[in-house]
């Protein structure tokens, strides 16, 4: 068990504005910054309290480095944590790796959001997901031919969320939410809005949109070799994500 200095966050307040801005990367239990793009602890605590309860089966169907998992674990949620990538999943198995009062059942499993098959219609809780924004972060460098962050085509990329949006829909419980955190990117200078395609396609599979967050990206500094590229090539750097919460009614 990794021995752990802090339990729970300090000085935590609910989010209550559809503006959310995290400065710290998540100091409490075993969380850090090293999975390259994971999403705040901030973020992920702030969703589960507002949208879920104590002893709800949650769902992260592309858990990375393991925050949705750490959470749960520490707000007494029973959780399916899933992922393409077996880094991934050995990341979050160590992440949990700490005592915690609570004992919630967590649940890790080497899978493809797209094909949710071990779930039943309607089973789930609340579905939190965090997916790669297309190929800007590469997380198994083509290893895995069926990862996600190997498409390039947003169009593409956008029909296989889709996919994940159906599986989604369809596992979830009537009345429950599903939030989902992801930013745009930009292609030969032009701004690409990755976040509204893709939101597009969880609407066009029967979600209605309950909120829409816009998330400061506190690691996008505004400093130095960039600021200089976006003077000389005349673009703006991309500093907030969309976290949309979605409702199936």
């Amino acid at each position: 068990m990794a021995k752990i200095k802090l339990l729970n966050p300090e000085n935590f307040e609910q989010e209550c504005t559809t503006v959310w801005s995290f400065a710290r990367r998540g100091n409490w239990a075993t969380h850090n910054s090293k999975y390259r793009g994971n999403w705040s602890p901030d973020v992920v605590r702030n969703l589960i309290l507002r949208y879920s309860n104590e002893g709800d089966y949650l769902l992260d169907p592309m858990i990375g480095g393991g925050t949705t998992a750490v959470e749960c674990k520490l707000l007494n949620r029973n959780l399916l944590a899933l992922d393409i990538n077996p880094n991934a999943i050995e990341l979050t198995c160590k992440a949990l790796e700490f005592e915690s009062p609570h004992s919630p059942k967590i649940k890790t499993m080497l899978n493809d959001a797209r094909e949710l098959s071990m779930l039943k219609d309607e089973s789930i809780d609340f579905v939190l997901n965090h997916p790669p924004y297309a190929d800007i972060i590469n997380y198994s460098e083509k290893q895995i031919a069926e990862d996600l962050s190997n498409i390039h085509d947003l169009e593409k990329f956008c029909e296989e969320m889709e996919k994940v949006a159906q599986e989604l829909y369809r596992v979830l419980k009537h009345g429950k939410f599903c939030a989902i955190l992801i930013g745009d990117t930009r292609r030969k200078k032009m701004y690409q809005p990755l976040a509204f395609m893709v939101m597009q396609r969880f609407l066009h599979v029967g979600f209605t949109l309950k909120e829409d967050i816009i998330k400061h990206q506190h690691n996008c500094k505004a400093t130095g070799f960039w600021v200089k590229k976006s003077k000389e090539a005349n673009f703006l750097l991309i500093m907030h994500e969309h976290l949309f919460v979605f409702q199936k009614i």
